[in-house]
């Protein structure tokens, strides 16, 4: 626990410094306008209408102390670990089916809505944790969950360990929850790649 804690400290150090150094803003998803809610939250929305009913004051990312960071990189562990990966088709008969991964398997969006409620339930605001729909390499769609922080938009990912910077995936992202209104989607514009398909 000792090394991991000092591991930790250098983690953290070495972030700050990057971050530091970074331009501003470049560390930030730049979002637009608003657009079309993916179908699988609409249908999780019309079982758990708490679901979009959350409304956070626009205003500054929470601060990303070593406690949150430490919060971010247990909860992103303890989710992929725990949560067994299985297709929606596999789980429900159907192609695109939200849900928590209650009993203990799901696919990507419900490993993104489990560390969301995780993180929620570890006061981090709901403006601050958006569900987010991107494209892998292969052109398969992704969902993973985005943390605005003071440092940057972080990625926690069912598919990778680390908890990293945006920029640092290979995804191209497409649309987000809106920091406001968890039932609204944004766009993003993800200038890293040429053309971004729409997914559902």
């Amino acid at each position: 626990m000792h090394g991991f804690g000092r591991k930790l400290l250098v983690a953290v150090a070495v972030l700050v410094g990057a971050v530091g150094t970074a331009k501003a803003g470049g560390d930030y998803m730049p979002t637009g306008a608003r657009t079309t809610q993916p179908v699988g939250h609409y249908e999780l929305c019309q079982r758990l209408p708490d679901e979009c009913n959350q409304r956070t004051a626009k205003g500054a990312p929470i601060e990303l102390s070593r406690k949150l960071w430490a919060t971010m990189i247990s909860v992103n562990n303890d989710v992929n670990t725990k949560v067994k990966p299985v297709t929606d088709l596999e789980a429900y008969g159907i192609e695109e089916y939200w849900a928590y991964p209650d009993k203990g398997y799901g696919d990507c969006e419900d490993y993104a809505l489990e560390k969301r409620r995780q993180l929620m339930r570890a006061g981090v605001p709901a403006g601050d944790l958006l569900i987010t729909v991107a494209r892998q390499p292969n052109g398969d769609g992704h969902a993973v969950l985005t943390v605005r922080t003071s440092m940057g938009d972080f990625v926690l990912d069912n598919l990778q360990p680390k908890v990293l910077l945006w920029s640092q995936t290979p995804y191209t992202y497409l649309k987000r929850q809106s920091e406001t209104n968890s039932g609204v989607w944004v766009t993003i514009t993800d200038g890293r790649a040429d053309a971004v398909a729409s997914v559902r």
